[in-house]
Parts: structure tokens; sequence; C-alpha cells
């Protein structure tokens, strides 16, 4: 008789709990859409768990992740930005990209994007060599260094955009990075010029004449870059303010130009 009743008990707690499983019902509470109802995470416990790894974190901001059962945490090291997620428990941090399956979407990808986006306005267009009509609807701003060998290949799909899209352009200034040890001459003397094909003989390893002018327009785009975080080249900035790293080609490029939307997602928890 006892067996019969502890199998009893025993089925009738494993139908209780499948109960809860489909339902989603809870004596005990449960998170349902909003797992913020139950879980917190505020930016002094990230900052203080955190900075157990990295002793110098700012955690800049505390949202949920695209990934539920993970916090969002955007932080800044050493002067630069990125995201780190922290699960429930607070015990774990993953270091990592989330994409979406579905969709093939780098959601985190994304993030980093609108974390770092800057104002387009404070860029100056004037000084720039420009590809493409000066007056285009679409303009884009790429930091280049004309020894830098991801520069060129970026810029032959800058060049496939601009002849397939007339309504985007292309303002370049020419930031020269310290490892490239000439190419601040260069830099200069192609501004001077403001000359595309002078850039474009550079991409092609071709001896560039020495500057025939002087100007403070390189030292600008130096410090500018160094106001906005760019360290690297190259380095594509939106009109939207997002900041896009690397060789992109030119389709995934359109797209990007495309996307005038800033929407972030979930809000950023105020705690």
């Amino acid at each position: 008789m006892k067996k019969t009743i502890v199998i009893m008990m025993t089925i009738l707690t494993g139908l209780a709990l499948l109960f809860v499983a489909e339902t989603g019902a809870s004596a005990f509470g449960g998170c349902e859409q909003d797992c913020g109802k139950c879980h917190s995470l505020s930016k002094g416990e990230a900052q203080e768990t955190l900075k157990q790894l990295i002793p110098d974190i700012k955690v800049l901001g505390v949202r949920m992740s695209p990934s539920r059962g993970l916090w969002e945490v955007s932080l800044e090291t050493h002067g630069k930005k990125g995201i780190a997620y922290m699960d429930f428990s607070k015990e774990n941090v993953i270091i990592g990209q989330i994409v979406k399956i579905k969709t093939k979407k780098n959601l985190t990808r994304k993030r980093l994007m609108e974390l770092n986006s800057v104002d387009f306005a404070q860029i100056p267009l004037n000084d720039a060599l420009v590809m493409g009509d000066p007056n285009a609807t679409y303009k884009v701003v790429v930091f280049d260094d004309p020894d830098c060998p991801f520069c060129a290949k970026l810029h032959k799909e800058l060049k496939k955009v601009v002849e397939k899209r007339k309504d985007i352009a292309f303002f370049i200034k020419l930031f020269p990075l310290k490892m490239h040890k000439d190419a601040y001459r260069k830099s200069v003397a192609i501004q001077c010029k403001k000359s595309l094909q002078l850039l474009e003989d550079a991409f092609a390893k071709k001896d560039i004449p020495d500057p025939e002018c002087k100007t403070d327009i390189i030292d600008k785009n130096i410090e500018l870059a160094g106001k906005l975080g760019i360290t690297g080249t190259p380095t594509i900035v939106l009109e939207n303010g997002k900041v896009l790293g690397g060789a992109i080609k030119a389709g995934q490029l359109i797209e990007l130009i495309n996307d005038k939307g800033n929407g972030s997602g979930a809000d950023e928890t105020k705690k």
C-alpha cells in the first residue's frame, strides 16, 4: 500500500511540474515576459563584480540582453567601450557575441555600434577628399591611412558603392597611424593636392612626392580622431553617428547606410 502511495505521489508531483512548465504558473511566482520583475542588477553591483576581473573598469549601463537569462553590461576600460554579458546568478560573465540564428544578425556588433556612436556634426567635411557628389543625400566619413592595406581594400568597395548609388558620397579624412612611418608625409602630400588619384597611387604602393604645401589639416584630423575615440583605420562614420571598423563589402555598406534607425532595443536600467 505504501509503495502505491509513493508511486501516486511521484506521478502527481510530475504532473504538477509539467503543468508549471507548460503554463508558466508557479505558486512561488515566476518570470514570464518581463524578467526584470524577478531579477535585478544595478550599475553598482555590476561595477563591484566586474572589477574583480578588470580593476579599472567603468560600468556605463545595465539592461536585459537579447538572450533571456543574461544581463547586458556596457562598459569602458582603457578608453575603449565594450559589452559583457552576466547571468542572473551574477557569478558568470560571458565575453563574446550574440548572433540571431534566423536572421544571422550579429546583435552584439549592432549594440557596439550604438555604444560607440559619435556626433557626426563634429566632423568638418570641407577639408576632406570627396568621392562622389559632395551634395549627395547620404554623406559618409572615412578615416584613411595611405599605408593601410585594409584602407586600400575598402577604397575599392567605396568606388563600387558610388558607381551604384549616386546619392552616396564619401568624405575621406587622412589619418596616418604612427606605426606607418611614412604615412604622415604621404598624407600631407595628398592633402596639399586634395587628390583622390594620389591616394590611390599610395594604395597601389607607388612613390608619392614630397608635400608641395604646409598644412595643419592632418594634425587636426589626428586630434579629431582622438576626441572621437577612433584609433585605427579604416574607420567609417555614418550620419547617424554609428562607427564601423574594417574593410566592409559594398553591398553590406549600402545596407548600413540605408538603415537610418537608431533604435537600441530595451531601455537601460537607471539603478
